[in-house]
């Protein structure tokens, strides 16, 4: 085995967000990979010598066709694949323009309500980030803000 082997899996990703063109709720983007038959967060690996946050706002683009705003970071997500550790670095990033065209790695989007999201999300450590996001918009868990005005 060589030192590689052992080597952490680097990839980034974000919980994409926007605000409903209709009544203005707050809704988050999950993308559906045919590969894996799964519900999650657009994230990917890192080129070499890519920098997370870069990365991050690479895969949103390629895997849901919009640009993004980034915002703040959110917990790291470390779980193995294939006997190798992974290692997800995530951010809040607003969706700023772009629309979703189905391609290899991603067939279907949804924009869905905080509580559809995590309902909808294949790992429970995903839905975590979904609480992540509402923690650094400052919103309850519905998504709607707290507390009065």
């Amino acid at each position: 085995m060589t030192e590689d082997t052992f080597k952490a899996v680097r990839a980034a990703g974000c919980v994409l967000w926007r605000r409903s063109p209709l009544g203005g709720e707050l809704e988050i983007c999950l993308v559906h990979r045919p590969k894996y038959d799964d519900w999650s967060h657009p994230k990917g690996k890192l080129k070499r010598g890519e920098e997370p946050l870069a990365g991050a706002l690479r895969e949103v683009e390629e895997e849901t066709g919009y640009t993004a705003a980034p915002g703040a970071a959110l917990p790291t997500v470390r779980y193995p694949v294939a006997g190798r550790p992974k290692e997800v670095r995530y951010w809040a990033a607003e969706a700023t323009d772009g629309r979703f065209t189905p391609n290899n790695e991603v067939d279907r989007v949804l924009w869905l309500s905080p509580a559809a999201a995590r309902d909808r999300l294949t790992q429970p450590r995903d839905a975590d980030l979904v609480d992540a996001l509402l923690s650094v918009l400052h919103l309850g868990r519905s998504g709607a803000a707290a507390g009065p005005m």
